[in-house]
């Protein structure tokens, strides 16, 4: 017999509303800001402006993926999507992330041909566009901030957004050193330095959703600690065939198979699963708890088993 237990979440629906009215806004925000830039890099000459554009537009296309996500996440489970959508978060994480590291790979490519061939370029015209574009990104910066530091899924639009808004500075500062000094290698210069951030922060939050995604445990759980806290509740023999992920950020999963000292009434085992559940929580933040009890049964009693 298994039995489940979930702990209430404090996410309400009317911040989910809110985050995905924040990304809304910032995807209209970056597509306006995307097509001034590519209007403005034609008519300048400028490649930092058409490739910020290209950051841009990839900044667009990750949003909408990032609010399509959020959307999803909301529908309801049902026959065939027992879980819902709730790892379409995660997904969308995973896909931005790694969108991430492409992008900056590009930006590599490019700001290392630029060193070779410096451009002449319209300098006025890069400036004001590229002051339109930190202003506009700061402000979805702003908006998503908030909830990127508890959101996968956020995060990976705010450091969209962030490298972008970076990357405008950049453009202003090459801009501005173009016009008043002819200094051309400081555009690719800052381009690489962009770039190298964005794989850095790029891989750590594709390592975390990748971790997610192929169900391993958890950081902040030792799977050890737990089977011996549990071990130690009384009538309890044996603790094994333990599997413990997240489905995501605000779910994690414990699934064990339990053997018993005696041959227990179920009420006496739903008085100890509710001190598994408390203990789950309360100490290891652990909110889906699902036991198998067992007696005198015969099968692997190792804690990790491999199917």
């Amino acid at each position: 017999m298994a039995h489940q237990h979930q702990h209430g979440h404090s996410h309400t629906h009317h911040h989910h509303d809110l985050k995905g009215r924040n990304l809304l806004i910032s995807i209209i925000l970056n597509a306006f800001i995307t097509l001034a830039q590519v209007i403005g890099g034609l008519v300048s000459g400028s490649l930092a402006l058409l490739s910020d554009a290209l950051h841009n537009f990839s900044d667009v296309l990750s949003l909408v993926i990032s609010y399509m996500a959020n959307v999803l996440s909301k529908r309801k489970a049902s026959a065939k999507k027992t879980f819902g959508y709730k790892r379409a978060e995660v997904i969308a994480a995973f896909v931005n992330s790694a969108t991430l590291m492409v992008v900056a790979v590009f930006l590599i490519i490019e700001a290392v041909e630029r060193f070779y061939h410096p451009k002449d370029i319209g300098s006025d015209l890069v400036i004001w566009l590229s002051i339109i574009a930190i202003l506009g990104n700061g402000f979805s910066v702003l908006l998503i901030k908030k909830d990127s530091d508890v959101n996968m899924n956020m995060k990976s639009a705010y450091l969209h957004l962030l490298t972008d808004m970076m990357a405008s500075v950049a453009v202003l500062i090459g801009g501005l050193l173009m016009k008043f000094y002819q200094v051309f290698w400081i555009d690719p210069l800052l381009t690489l330095l962009i770039a190298l951030y964005l794989v850095y922060m790029g891989y750590d939050l594709l390592k975390q959703s990748t971790k997610v995604l192929m169900l391993f445990t958890p950081k902040s759980v030792a799977v050890n600690d737990i089977v011996v806290a549990i071990s130690n509740i009384s009538l309890v023999k044996n603790v094994h065939h333990v599997h413990i992920w997240q489905l995501n950020e605000e779910e994690v999963h414990l699934e064990a198979h339990i053997d018993f000292l005696q041959d227990i009434r179920l009420s006496e085992f739903d008085r100890v699963l509710e001190q598994i559940e408390k203990l789950a929580y309360d100490e290891f933040g652990i909110n889906h708890v699902n036991i198998q009890p067992e007696f005198g049964k015969c099968d692997s009693k190792q804690i990790i088993v491999q199917d």
